[in-house]
């Protein structure tokens, strides 16, 4: 049995999947395995992965014939991973040459440490920044779950194969919805602790989270099913109303995405978009937001006028992008 599997799902990553795979094939720590899902990828990915795989062993391939998103192809290696611990690591980004080993060292350290997270360094086209999380030596389980829930602390770590596999990815939509699985192994992980192992995390254009796309609409999906999951779980009333706030934030600042890109979306998408956004504002509680918040211009719930409340969306970003530029 290896020591680490490390998951790795591509989709048209051939400008980075290189890098990736070169620092995970040179780590410190040798004894480990590399699973790598091709998500359909259209481009030279395919073939640069059966390459690799192809000079060294420990590096195993499979080629998916649909695509389906992050979330399954990483359910997919999870089933293949046979380690004793399991991190991931997206096809753009990479890790020190001492990353795999300094994590796994805390695991055999702490043997009721369930996850361990790295140093996270976020790169940009022309800097590079930590990303802020507080310092800290070790946390409850629960107390990583609520500072996850407003990414206080991050969700790039190493953690226990059992636990993974009793939570694997959540794949309820396409994008995003795997920060729910994050949320569910910090919740029920015995102890979190962090480790000096850095991954670096590419920041650019064409990624998910920065790019005009449809998918940025998930991200709302994904928090909606994280308030089922809560649900579920029995979480605190105080939580529930911690994570409601944060959901009615992110709605604001989806439609604020909305606002600047609505030209360049297909008609198709922007009418998704709106729909899903319409959804998303029905859904949030708005009992449980804080009073200065639901005053506060441009985040008045206006229930149960969907039309007010997209007026009051419009006026507020037009205004400022007239008054900051934003």
């Amino acid at each position: 049995m290896s020591k680490v599997s490390v998951l790795v799902a591509a989709y048209n990553a051939q400008q980075y999947i290189e890098k990736c795979l070169q620092s995970l094939l040179t780590q410190t720590l040798t004894d480990l395995e590399v699973l790598c899902v091709d998500d359909a990828s259209t481009d030279n990915t395919p073939h640069i992965l059966d390459e690799a795989a192809a000079r060294d062993n420990r590096l195993k391939v499979l080629h998916l014939k649909e695509n389906g998103g992050q979330a399954k192809a990483r359910n997919i290696a999870l089933q293949m991973a046979e380690g004793d611990y399991i991190c991931m690591l997206d096809s753009d980004d990479w890790y020190a040459p001492d990353a795999l080993q300094v994590a796994a060292d805390v695991l055999d350290k702490h043997p009721d440490t369930d996850c361990v997270l790295f140093q996270l360094r976020q790169v940009f086209p022309n800097y590079e920044r930590e990303y802020p999380m507080p310092s800290f030596d070790v946390m409850s389980g629960k107390q990583a779950f609520e500072a996850s829930l407003t990414w206080a602390i991050h969700g790039l770590y190493m953690v226990r194969t059992e636990l993974h596999k009793r939570f694997p990815f959540d794949d309820s939509s396409k994008a995003y919805s795997d920060d729910n699985t994050t949320r569910l192994h910090f919740l029920h992980a015995r102890q979190v602790r962090q480790c000096e192992g850095v991954y670096f995390y590419r920041q650019h254009e064409a990624s998910v989270t920065h790019s005009i796309s449809p998918r940025r609409f998930d991200y709302l999906l994904a928090n909606k099913n994280m308030r089922r999951i809560m649900l579920q779980e029995h979480v605190e009333q105080r939580l529930l109303e911690l994570y409601e706030k944060e959901r009615w934030l992110n709605l604001v600042g989806t439609y604020m995405f909305y606002v600047r890109n609505r030209r360049k979306l297909s008609s198709e998408d922007a009418r998704y978009g709106i729909q899903v956004m319409k959804m998303i504002w029905k859904d949030v509680d708005t009992k449980l937001l804080p009073w200065k918040l639901k005053m506060k211009p441009g985040y008045m719930p206006m229930k149960p006028w969907w039309g007010l409340f997209r007026m009051q969306e419009e006026a507020y970003f037009a205004l400022r992008w007239l008054v900051k530029g934003e």
